[in-house]
This record gives C-alpha cells, structure tokens and sequence, in this order.
C-alpha cells in the first residue's frame, strides 16, 4: 500500500464542467473534493484502462484498489487521480499485473522546466523528453507544467 500526497490546491478541476481547466496558482482550492464518479471520468477523458480499479473518495483523500495492467498504468492513473484539484492525498493498494521498476513522483516547484527537473534527475537535461512521454496522456505539451503537479520520473 502507498499513501501519495498532492497539492490540493492545484490540479485539474474535473465533474464541474471544467474537465480542461487547471487550477490557478493562488486561487482557491474547491469547495469540496470531487467524486469518484469524476476521478473515474478523469481516467477515461485520459483513456488510462482503469476498470479493474475501485475508486472511492474520503473527504480530500482517493482510495484506489484492484489490478492495473502495467506498473507503468498502475503510477499513471494514482497521478491522474491525485493531481484533480481537490485531492491532497491518494492511497493505493493497487497490484500491476506486469511488474517493473517504480518510478520516482516529482513535485513541480515554481520556475521547474521539464530540461530542469531531467538534468536533476538524470544529469542531462537533453532527457526531458523522456519524463513528458512518461506522463502522457497527463501532460499534452513539454511546455505546460504547473507548480504543484506531481510527474513521474521513470528509472535511468
């Protein structure tokens, strides 16, 4: 079982309507916590296979149990659940049916680039093109990243 924390005040805002907007940094968090129903809906908008996996949502907390296909899918879909505006933690006890090596979760902080975060990873920053393919379908562009979004960092 892992227990992941988020900024709760960023993130995308889902179930409202707004499934494509990004919380402002500074702006308010929401007024509550969205549903399951919208953290599943989030997976499927991302086309993350996640219908072996349970979803429930304690207050600001996502509870996410069952079977992923991948390690891989397994880390995507905690941190599509986990960065949704209004989750400040996700805790799994999710199995992958196909094991690998975990990747590192990196908190992006004011000013991160993807070259930035990559050279202090892998000490290159040529190598950021390998963090944003790793959390695709999250990220749709190299460029947009926010503070308090939460990437993978696949293994060197």
């Amino acid at each position: 079982m892992g227990i992941w924390s988020f900024v709760k005040e960023a993130g995308r805002l889902v179930g409202i309507g707004k499934a494509e907007a990004t919380q402002a940094e500074g702006a308010p968090a929401p007024a509550a916590a969205p549903s399951a129903e919208a953290i599943k809906g989030e997976l499927q908008s991302l086309g993350l296979p996640a219908e072996a996996i349970d979803i429930e949502v304690e207050n600001d907390v996502v509870l996410l149990s069952g079977e992923a296909l991948t390690q891989q899918i397994k880390e995507q879909v905690i941190l599509a659940a986990g960065n949704v505006a209004g989750v400040a933690k996700v805790e799994e006890s999710l199995t992958a049916r196909e094991e690998a090596p975990a990747s590192t979760f990196y908190t992006v902080v004011k000013g991160d680039t993807l070259s930035a975060i990559a050279k202090k990873h892998y000490g290159n920053a040529n190598k950021y093109q390998r963090i944003f393919e790793a959390n695709k379908p999250m990220l749709k562009h190299p460029d947009r990243i926010y503070p308090g979004q939460v990437l993978r960092i696949p293994p060197a």
